[in-house]
């Protein structure tokens, strides 16, 4: 069964993805790749802060890191400048923390 941190550390390999498509995306917006790259701060607290966090902690950091997520997705769909592989990959990385948010109920 994954942990908690497993499945942290592939929503952070989802959020890479996402980063670096942003990122290589001339068409992207600045906008959205700052949002995202805040997505990616709280995924980075949400690993940190798991080692020794209560349940309702980790459930907290959990929650932060969704909602960080829920920014990025809007950003990225409101990117019409953005390639739609780019906006797909930041879907991805919030699907997956919605996904896990939901596990973690």
């Amino acid at each position: 069964m994954e942990t908690l941190a497993d499945k942290l550390a592939l929503i952070g390999r989802h959020i890479e993805r996402a980063t670096a498509a942003l990122g290589s995306d001339a068409g992207a917006s600045p906008i959205s790749r700052a949002v995202l790259g805040e997505f990616q701060r709280k995924h980075q607290k949400a690993s940190a802060g798991l080692a020794g966090a209560s349940d309702a902690a980790a459930r907290e950091l959990v929650v932060e890191l969704e909602q960080a997520g829920d920014s990025a997705k809007v950003a990225a769909d409101a990117d019409t400048g953005a390639h739609a592989d780019s906006r797909k990959a930041v879907e991805v990385a919030h699907n997956s923390i919605c996904v896990l948010k939901f596990e973690t109920k």
